[in-house]
């Protein structure tokens, strides 16, 4: 490999990405949340979607015995909430007011939208797990997303 993982690091960071909080309450585990830009929509029929965790993610255990997930897509006015979930150690959900979706797992209040989704498959991304998910329910409100690129916070000043 003729390049260090900071300067592919740096480069991936061009891609600008919505953020999201991944949620799930796997059986003998706290409910959880991890912040996410890895996610991505993957087929509409069947409707699927996926994103990737870190295999030394502390949120790895639960999500790796996870039958569920939801994912909050946050709106602009999120960046605290994104910010909570992306530190270690800090991804319990006790200080929210999260209603329990379909599937079982939280749904973070005011979010831009949330996708409820059956865990398809777990498949081998290096040092991440990716997780296919089918999609099962989801509910979209209006507003503006939060997006993140080269390592900073943006919001949307025109278009949407």
């Amino acid at each position: 490999m003729g390049f260090s993982t900071r300067e592919l690091r740096n480069t991936l960071g061009c891609f600008a990405t919505g953020v999201t909080v991944v949620t799930t309450a796997a059986e003998g585990y706290a409910p959880l949340g991890i912040t996410v830009n890895s996610f991505a929509s993957v087929s509409l029929n069947p409707p699927m979607v996926l994103w990737s965790l870190d295999r030394g993610s502390d949120t790895f255990p639960a999500f790796a015995a996870a039958r569920y997930y939801t994912v909050n897509i946050l709106t602009e006015t999120q960046l605290d909430l994104s910010n909570q979930f992306a530190r270690a150690n800090n991804q319990y959900l006790d200080k929210l007011s999260c209603k329990t979706g379909d599937n079982g797992c939280p749904i973070l209040p005011d979010t831009l939208a949330f996708i409820e989704c059956e865990i398809n498959s777990r498949l081998d991304g290096g040092d991440h797990i990716i997780l296919l998910g089918r999609v099962l329910r989801f509910e979209k409100k209006e507003g503006k997303p939060l997006i993140f690129s080269m390592g900073n916070y943006a919001k949307i000043t025109n278009g949407l």
